[in-house]
C-alpha cells in the first residue's frame, strides 16, 4: 500500500528532487536529449524500472523532449512509491 507524502515529506521533495516539479498531487520532471533515439531509449529504460516497481508514469514524448509525470492515482495523492520512482529515474539521468 502506497503512503501518501505528509508536509514534511512534501518540503524536503525539493530538496531531494530538485530537477521535478511539484504541482498539487503531481511530480513532473522534462529531460532533453540528443535526438528522438536517444529520447526514446531513455524512456524504454524508464518503462522497465516502472514495470518492476509495477508504478508507471505518464509519460510524454516530443522528439528530444521527455516529460514523465508521477502521482499515485489510486491514493489520488502524493506517496512513498512516486518519490521511489523519481529517484529511480534521477539515477538513471545520473548515470547516462
Amino acid at each position: 500500500m502506497a503512503t501518501p507524502l505528509d508536509e514534511d515529506d512534501r518540503e524536503r521533495l525539493t530538496d531531494t528532487h530538485p530537477d521535478w516539479d511539484l504541482r498539487g498531487e503531481e511530480l513532473t520532471r522534462t529531460l532533453t536529449f540528443g535526438d528522438f533515439a536517444e529520447a526514446v531509449g531513455f524512456v524504454v529504460r524508464v518503462a522497465i524500472a516502472a514495470e518492476a516497481a509495477d508504478h508507471h508514469p505518464d509519460i510524454d514524448i516530443r522528439w528530444n523532449r521527455v516529460t514523465l509525470t508521477l502521482s499515485t492515482h489510486s491514493a489520488k495523492a502524493l506517496t512513498d512509491r512516486d518519490t521511489g520512482l523519481a529517484s529511480t529515474i534521477d539515477a538513471m539521468v545520473t548515470d547516462a
